[in-house]
C-alpha cells in the first residue's frame, strides 16, 4: 500500500461519516459516537472533499467503481465552494443537486470501501 491510496482509505472514511451522518447516528443510538467524529471532521470538510477527488483521479484504474463513488463524494463535500468557480458553478450545482438525495448512501458506501481497504479486502 503506497501513500496515496493510504490517503484515499483515511479520506472514504472522514468523507462517509460527513456524507452518512445522519444515517451513522441512527444506528448510534445515544452515544453521539459519529455525532462527535463529525463536529471534528466538519471544519476539514473541502480538503476531505478536494482530497477525494485528487486523490480519486491518481489512483483512478486501480479500482475504478471504488474512485468513482470517491469522485462523486468528493463533488457533495465541495458543494458550498461550487459559487467560488463561476465558470463551473452551473454544472457542478446540477450535478451536485441530482446526486443529493443520494447523500447518505455515498457516504456509507464511502465509509465501507475505506475500511475494506484499509483491511485490504478490496
Amino acid at each position: 500500500m503506497d501513500l496515496t491510496e493510504l490517503l484515499l482509505d483515511i479520506a472514504n472514511i472522514s468523507g462517509g461519516v460527513l456524507l452518512g451522518l445522519a444515517t451513522l447516528d441512527k444506528w448510534d443510538g445515544e452515544s453521539n459516537f459519529f455525532n462527535k467524529i463529525a463536529g471534528v471532521l466538519a471544519p476539514f470538510q473541502t480538503v476531505i472533499g478536494g482530497a477525494l477527488i485528487v486523490l480519486a483521479i491518481l489512483e483512478f484504474w486501480d479500482g475504478l467503481i471504488f474512485n468513482i463513488v470517491s469522485i462523486i463524494g468528493g463533488l457533495l463535500l465541495l458543494t458550498h465552494v461550487f459559487g467560488k468557480v463561476p465558470a463551473l458553478e452551473d454544472t457542478l450545482r446540477k450535478i451536485s443537486d441530482k446526486l443529493m438525495p443520494f447523500k447518505a448512501i455515498i457516504g456509507i458506501a464511502l465509509l465501507v470501501i475505506g475500511i475494506l481497504s484499509l483491511l485490504r479486502i478490496l
